[in-house]
Formats: C-alpha cells, structure tokens, sequence
C-alpha cells in the first residue's frame, strides 16, 4: 500500500492538440490551471464546455471564455454519500434530538433545513445522500424543481430498526419506504450481539429488508459499528455497511470478499460533535459519558481507515454530516488523506467517480466527460498537492446552472 501524498503528473491537453480552435462563445466555457476528471486523469490547460445541462466537450481552446480562474482546478462536483440535511440547531442555538426538530417551529425547521442544502451546495457537493428523514422527501422535489438552491437529494425516507419484528414486517416496511419514494433503504444493525441466536435472528432480519430492497430495484446501507453487527449485514448481502468503528481484521476481510461499499466517517462527525458539545449536551444520549468515548474513539478512526485501505475496500465518501457540520463536509476528505493516508487523487475519486458508482449514477455523474451532467467546480490552488484545497471553493456548477462564483 501506498502512503502519503504524491502528486499525479499533469498531461497538458494542449499537447493533444496542434492548434488549439477558438473557445466556444454560444456556451458556458470554463478554464483553471488544472483539472481533475473524478477518476484519477489530471490535466492542464484545459476548458470545460457547458451546453445546457451537460458537459459538451473537455479540450484545449484559445481566447476568452465564461469563467475564466487562475492558480485553481476544476473537479466534478463533490458527492456526500450520508448526510442528515434535517438536523439543525434551534433558535437557541441548541439541538434537542427531538426527531432532530430542535424545539423550533414549522417555518424555523423548513428555514434551517434550507439553509443547510444551500451550505452543502456551496461547499461543492452537488450531489447527498441523505439518511434518515420523511422531511427529505420535500426537499429533494422543491431542489429538482428549482425552488431553493442545494444539492441533488437521494434518501432514505426514513430508518429501519428491526427490533423484536419479524422478517414479514420489515419486508412491509421496506415497501412502505419505496412507495413513499425513498431511492435507498437505510437499516441498523443490533449491536453488542453476544450469541449465536441472536446473530442468526439479525442476520435473518436484514436479510428481508435488503432483500427486499434488491427486489424492489433499491440499494441498502446498514448503520453497523461492532464486529458482529458488520458480519451480520455482510451475512445479509446488504449494499453498504456504514461507520463500522470497531471493525476488526476478520470483519474488514469479510467486506473485501462481499465487496460491499463502507463508508467510514472518520473527519467530520465526532469532531463536529466535540466542537459543539455545549449545543447536543442534554439532548436525548447526549451525556458527558458519550462525548468522553467520542474522544476516545478519535485516534482510532485513521488506522481503521489505514487498514480498509490496505484491504483494498471501496469507500465512497460519506461524512455523517449533522447540525453544525454542514457546509463543512469536505473536511472527510482531507482526514482522509491527512490522517488516513490516502493519496489526494484517491480521495477525489472516493468523493466523486466511485461515490456516483455507489449511489448507481456512474453514468450520470461523478466524472467530467462529455455527455455527464454538467456538475462541475473550481477549487483554489491543487488538491493534489494540498488537499486542503477541497475546502477552498470559487465556483459551483449544478446541472449546468451556476451556484456560486468568487466574490
């Protein structure tokens, strides 16, 4: 395995051609110094050009154009595979893990709620999957239609805790969640499993609702933190296991074999958390006891993200962003990199190409090439070489429709 952070080498587009034409100037062109494609191509001197909202053509041209940036680089937009978009702090300033509606009023959680797909939009991911909430199912629809900025919305409707119920019911529920329009089925796995009976009763569990899900033409992703909660949604052919903080060598093994998607949230949620522990403390399992294990589980989070790397487990980025880490979700790839060392152009594609593969949208977005949804932004400086420069974004491109350009 490889460590640290070398730069790609860049293959000047210019140099693919012997006389660059003319810029285009009846569509949207957009030029920087770099550009990174989303699957592990880096090039210079190269335009973008938007036509609607696709991507027309990715070349070298001369003369002005649209957008024209400096010492930056261009990327697809950035892709979040697990967000919470409805948890907010309330007018004071607090969360009270009411169902994440934090005392506020109807209009004061729509307000919050809008804001924070507006945050995440200008932070540069243009596509979240959101986990969790009915509330999503809005949002999603008024975004699509235009009516309030921020990113493309895929959720889950809602979450499946098995419980005590029977495979028939959790089949039931499944349905339930698809008939309401939910594009994934989220699920959690019982944790602190200490016999064979109960392993086989989860197992079953989740067998019926990702089953379920696959045969209603849905994804499933399993919130599972210890060794025998991780067999068991591996067990159950389950999409996607998220977290998984205590995952042990077998169990890392056992994904890699099932190939199943982990999404790790290592930069983002528990530091999130920490830095506002004033705000969650008091809320419904919000105790210093819990914040004290956040704080012990910290230094452990790099080297389970060193060890799937090394088990060659494909890891779209997922940031679990909550209240107050909106906005801030690119934070995941830095750690990603910077604690768990990762090479810069690997956490991109973890962020874009193989984040759109896990949501099923790989031709669609993800990459910048001619005929992909035109999802396009400029970061200042090159990732490459800092990768903190994913938290410095000059411009935001949505399906063709600009968002954000530098002030």
């Amino acid at each position: 395995m490889t460590v640290g952070c070398a730069p790609a080498t860049y293959q000047p587009l210019s140099s693919l051609t012997e006389a660059p034409a003319p810029c285009a100037t009846d569509a949207t062109t957009i030029r920087a110094a770099g550009l990174l494609d989303g699957r592990g191509g880096a090039f210079t001197g190269a335009v973008v050009t938007v036509r609607g909202d696709v991507i027309a053509s990715i070349d070298a041209c001369d003369g002005p154009v649209t957008h024209e940036f400096g010492n930056a680089t261009i990327l697809p937009g950035l892709i979040d595979v697990h967000v919470h978009l409805d948890w907010h702090f309330g007018p004071d300033g607090r969360f009270d893990g009411r169902s994440a509606l934090s005392g506020a009023s109807a209009l004061e959680r729509q307000a919050a709620i809008l804001t924070n797909a507006r945050l995440t939009l200008e932070g540069g991911f243009t596509t979240v999957q959101s986990l969790g909430s009915p509330i999503d199912i809005a949002l999603r629809e008024a975004i699509a239609r235009g009516h309030a900025p921020g990113p493309r919305v895929l959720t889950s409707a809602g979450q499946i805790d098995p419980g005590s119920r029977a495979p028939d019911d959790l089949r039931a529920i499944v349905r339930s969640l698809e008939a309401s329009g939910a594009d994934v089925i989220k699920a959690f796995a019982p944790e602190g499993m200490s016999s064979s009976t109960a392993t086989q009763r989860a197992v079953a569990q989740l067998q019926a609702i990702c089953g379920e899900a696959r045969t209603l033409g849905l994804r499933s992703v399993v919130h599972a933190q210890d060794p025998p909660a991780i067999a068991a949604a591996v067990a159950a052919g389950c999409g996607q296991v998220e977290h998984g903080t205590f995952a042990d060598e077998d169990t890392i093994r056992a994904m890699a074999r099932a190939r199943v998607y982990f999404d790790p949230n290592i930069g983002l949620v528990l530091q999130n958390y920490l830095e506002h522990r004033t705000a969650f403390l008091g809320a419904p399992g919000y105790t210093e006891e819990r914040f004290r294990g956040m704080e012990a589980i910290l230094p452990t989070l790099g080297p389970l993200f060193t060890r799937a790397l090394a088990a060659r487990l494909q890891m779209p980025l997922g940031s679990d962003a909550v209240a107050g880490a909106h906005g801030r979700n690119a934070r995941e790839i830095v750690a990603r990199v910077r604690t768990g060392g990762q090479r810069p152009a690997d956490a991109i594609v973890g962020a874009t190409s193989l984040a759109a593969e896990s949501l099923g949208l790989a031709d669609s977005i993800g990459t910048l090439a001619p005929g992909r949804q035109a999802d396009v932004i400029v970061v200042q400086g090159d990732p490459l070489r800092d990768i903190r420069s994913v938290e410095r974004v000059l411009f935001v491109m949505k399906g063709g429709r600009v968002y954000r350009t530098p002030e």
